[in-house]
């Protein structure tokens, strides 16, 4: 919806208006067919283009990446637009050739991500960095200025792995295809592995991404979150669909509601319908109908 021009300005007007919370953005180098969006640039675009609403990326793949430029991309960002990003990342994989095209060996990517977090972590204090590890190796790196305020690192991923990466070195985690029961256990478990970890007392920002359809009807918006979501991961939307809501606001909204109880505080909407302009009115109806229902 927000790949080219004239639409996507009148779609970022129509977020604008509608009261969504946030834009969020997703990150590929090369996915499946060779589509993708480099997250970072396109939140740049987003940011640059409204003054508003803050931007979600998710989720970045970090371990495609080096840190160091990645940190000096995210204290320019700081400088021009303070306060308005946040950085989701992941590991990605369900497409294995576009991590390896990038040169990296799939089966590094959980490692490699932990030490692209501990020196990004570093080098967004703004002190100089030496760190020696499997991947990298850096003698007295430094990034100045360091964001301020800081730009929040959200770790997105399902598996336990991810769920201890978020505990250990993120500011939250990100969630998607999740029963609100489970969103409830994985925040519980982040919350144990943090405080052992010597990270008690973290303002938490846990996220939820979900695909959805919206319409004016659960018949009218299936076909279109169904087709979208089988379209991109190349799977039947019955694997999915017990995780993706749809119908009109009040249905995706009321589906969504027992996240929030779960301790979920920010959702990306991945929203599909027949028109961007009217899709982006429905998501923020959405926002509008979980602002009223948000515990406290």
């Amino acid at each position: 919806m927000l790949a080219d021009g004239v639409e996507r300005e009148r779609v970022i007007a129509a977020a604008v208006d509608a009261g969504v919370d946030h834009l969020a953005i997703g990150d590929h180098v090369s996915f499946f067919v060779g589509a993708g969006s480099d997250g970072l640039v396109a939140a740049t675009a987003l940011l640059a283009s409204q003054t508003d609403l803050p931007v979600y990326v998710a989720l970045y793949l970090l371990p495609l990446r080096h840190p160091v430029p990645v940190a000096r991309q995210l204290a320019t960002l700081s400088e021009l637009f303070p306060g308005r990003l946040v950085l989701g990342v992941g590991i990605g994989g369900e497409d294995r050739h576009e991590i390896e095209i990038c040169g990296v060996d799939p089966s590094t990517r959980g490692r490699r991500m932990d030490e692209c977090m501990t020196v990004l972590r570093g080098l967004l204090t703004g002190e100089p960095l030496t760190f020696t590890g499997e991947f990298f190796d850096l003698e007295d790196a430094l990034i100045v200025p360091a964001p301020d305020p800081p730009v929040p690192l959200i770790i997105g991923g399902r598996s336990d792995a991810a769920i201890g990466r978020a505990a250990r070195l993120g500011d939250g985690w990100l969630g998607i295809w999740a029963s609100a029961r489970r969103y409830g256990q994985v925040v519980e478990q982040i919350e144990t592995e943090a405080a052992g970890a010597g990270r008690a007392g973290v303002d938490w920002r846990h996220g939820l991404n979900v695909w959805c359809g919206l319409a004016g009807s659960r018949e009218a918006a299936r076909p279109h979150v169904a087709e979208g979501m089988q379209g991109f991961y190349r799977i039947p939307f019955e694997s999915f669909e017990k995780w993706s809501p749809y119908g009109t606001p009040e249905d995706v909204a009321e589906f969504l509601a027992p996240y929030l109880d779960a301790g979920c505080s920010e959702i990306n909407l991945i929203p599909q319908g027949p028109h961007a302009e009217q899709v982006m009115h429905d998501a923020g109806e959405v926002a509008r109908l979980l602002r009223a229902r948000r515990p406290g």
